[in-house]
């Protein structure tokens, strides 16, 4: 690779002497001048000035001396970087993530990187997405999935997924026939919404409060699994994306209609990182799993 010469340059800089320098890299003095002397040639300016006790770096040689260690230890990083990601063995991630991501897509990723990685250990909190995005920029999670259309200055979206936020309903509601719901008809029926309604920032209450309109909301609640047995059997609606009700939605047992709003049909999901550091080779290998089941999923459709 590119890190011969550079190596063959290091040494005769460290050693002062070609001689010295050709015992160290187990090469002929005769063979590394050569070398040095051609390099020097094809690139017109002289690296070292030849005398009788040695060499000596030029003004050049001390500047392309600094570049070529910077590159030395930049491609030992690189070489450690993926010995680290062929030998993962042992490490920690912390996953901050919505409680609807928690119980579709995270599993089966988890199982999967898990078969590869059997001794990898998991923290995995649920959280509102306000709180998601604010445990990553914090440093509290390594990885967080959340809604990523606003994102935190220390965060930044390896991946992201069209997630529109729409009704939710049995199949057998007045309003499951439709093919979009316009936000003044959720006012006519009782509401099962998510914790986040309460948080300092709810996108949905923005919305709502833009247009002039107030949701009659029967439960608030932060159990995804309440939410659906509340919606079951009642004429209540949900407020959420598809994303914690696929296997509903595809067995018919509940209906999923979108929301005649710019802004709900816009969110996405995304696989939050930091963006003031790079990630370990450990989570980054996740987050790169994560990503992929994202893209994976339909949601907007």
């Amino acid at each position: 690779m590119h890190d011969k010469f550079l190596t063959y340059f290091d040494e005769t800089a460290r050693q002062g002497s070609i001689r010295k320098a050709a015992a160290v890299l187990n090469m002929s003095s005769s063979s590394l001048n050569r070398k040095i002397i051609s390099t020097e040639n094809r690139l017109g300016v002289r690296f070292f000035d030849r005398h009788a006790d040695g060499v000596e770096l030029t003004a050049a040689g001390a500047v392309v001396l600094e570049h070529c260690r910077n590159t030395l230890m930049d491609y030992q990083r690189i070489l450690g970087a993926v010995s680290d990601i062929r030998d993962m063995r042992t490490g920690h991630v912390d996953i901050a993530t919505l409680d609807s991501v928690a119980l579709t897509i995270l599993p089966d990723a988890l199982k999967q990187f898990n078969a590869d990685y059997p001794e990898i250990t998991y923290t995995i909190q649920t959280a509102q997405p306000d709180e998601v995005m604010q445990m990553v920029a914090d440093g509290d999670a390594d990885i967080g999935l959340s809604f990523s259309n606003d994102l935190h200055p220390s965060v930044r979206s390896q991946a992201e997924k069209s997630t529109p936020i729409g009704a939710i309903m049995e199949p057998g509601h007045p309003l499951a026939e439709r093919d979009v719901i316009e936000p003044h008809d959720l006012g006519n029926y009782q509401m099962i919404r998510s914790y986040d309604a309460f948080a300092h920032r709810s996108i949905v209450n923005d919305v709502m409060t833009e247009l002039g309109l107030s949701l009659p909301t029967q439960i608030f609640t932060n159990s995804l699994p309440l939410a659906k047995s509340m919606i079951t059997g009642s004429n209540s609606v949900g407020l959420y994306s598809k994303i914690g009700f696929l296997r509903e939605i595809e067995t018919n047992s509940l209906r999923y209609l979108p929301v005649n709003s710019p802004i709900l049909k816009e969110l996405r999901i995304g696989v939050l990182i930091s963006s003031r550091s790079s990630l370990p080779p450990v989570q980054h290998g996740l987050s790169r799993r994560l990503a992929k089941a994202l893209r994976g999923l339909r949601l907007d459709s």
